[in-house]
C-alpha cells in the first residue's frame, strides 16, 4: 500500500484522535481533510494547521454528507482513505425513565450509522483509488462493554463487528480495512464523560496513541489494538467474566 500524497479524509477531525491522526498524515507528506460540526474548533485547527483542509459537515446529516461527496470530487479528485473516526460517549443509567430518548438515539446515529452513511456515499471514490483504504475507529470497549457507558459500548462492538463483515467483501474491490481499536485516551470526549480520571481504564496520550497506530498501520496490520485495549481483546476470550467485573466494579455512573 502507499502512505504517501494521498488524499485523506477525517470525520471528528478538530480534537482528540481524530485532530491527531490529521497531524500524522500530513507530517507524512499527505493532503488531509478534516470534517467537524463546530466551526469556531475547526478554524482554530486551520489556523494552527495550514495545510490541513477544514469543512463543517454534520455527518448525521444525509444532505451535508451528499454535498461533502461532491465537493470532495471537485476539489480533490476524489479521496483516498476514509478514517471513520467522530464519535460521542454518554454515561447513561439505563434504568433511570427519565433518559432523553433523542439523546440516547443520537449516540447511535454518530458513532454507528454515520460510518455506514459515509462509506455508502463515498464507495464510488474509493472504488477510483489505486490505494484505498477505510479505516473504522472503534474502542478497546468493543471487546468488553463498560457499563457505565451501555450505548457507546454498544456502538462500538457493532461498529468492530461489522468492519470485521465487510472487509472481505471490499477487498474484491481494492479496498483495505483497517480498524483502530483504541483504549481510553487522554482527549475531550473522556474527559467530557468523566472517565479520563478513572485509574482502571488508565487514559492514554493521543501522541502516544497515533505513533502506536502509525507502527502497525505502516506493517499492514488490519486490526490495531495499541495500550490496554490488546488486554482486553485477550482477557475476552480467556476470562470474560472476570474482566467484566473488573471492569464494571461501578455499573452506574454519577447522577
Amino acid at each position: 500500500m502507499k502512505y504517501k500524497n494521498q488524499k485523506v479524509l477525517i470525520t471528528g477531525g478538530s480534537s482528540g484522535i481524530g485532530l491527531a491522526l490529521a497531524k500524522k498524515f500530513v507530517e507524512n507528506d499527505n493532503t488531509v481533510i478534516i470534517i467537524g460540526r463546530n466551526l469556531s474548533k475547526l478554524e482554530k485547527v486551520k489556523v494552527e494547521n495550514p495545510k490541513i483542509h477544514i469543512f463543517q459537515i454534520d455527518v448525521t446529516d444525509d444532505a451535508e454528507v451528499r454535498m461533502l461527496v461532491d465537493d470532495m470530487d471537485e476539489k480533490f479528485d476524489g479521496i483516498d482513505i476514509l478514517v471513520n473516526n467522530a464519535g460521542i460517549m454518554n454515561l447513561i443509567d439505563a434504568g433511570n425513565e427519565e433518559n432523553d430518548l433523542q439523546k440516547l438515539l443520537q449516540e447511535i446515529d454518530i458513532n454507528y450509522n454515520s460510518p455506514i452513511r459515509l462509506l455508502h456515499y463515498f464507495l464510488p471514490q474509493l472504488k477510483q483509488s489505486e490505494n484505498a483504504i477505510l479505516i473504522n475507529v472503534s474502542s478497546g470497549l468493543a471487546y468488553v462493554t463498560f457499563s457505565q457507558a451501555p450505548i457507546y459500548s454498544g456502538t462500538k462492538s457493532a461498529l468492530h463487528f461489522w468492519t470485521q463483515a465487510i472487509r472481505p467483501q471490499l477487498k474484491p474491490h481494492h479496498i483495505k480495512v483497517v480498524e483502530l481499536l483504541p483504549p481510553v485516551v487522554d482527549t475531550p470526549l473522556a474527559h467530557g464523560a468523566d472517565i479520563a480520571e478513572d485509574d482502571n481504564l488508565k487514559p492514554m496520550p493521543t501522541h502516544k496513541l497515533v505513533e502506536l497506530f502509525w507502527k502497525d498501520f505502516m506493517k499492514g496490520k488490519e486490526e490495531i489494538t495499541p495500550g490496554i485495549s490488546s488486554q482486553l481483546r485477550l482477557m475476552s476470550r480467556l476470562a470474560p467474566k472476570f474482566i467484566f467485573k473488573q471492569l464494571n466494579k461501578k455499573p452506574i455512573p454519577n447522577k
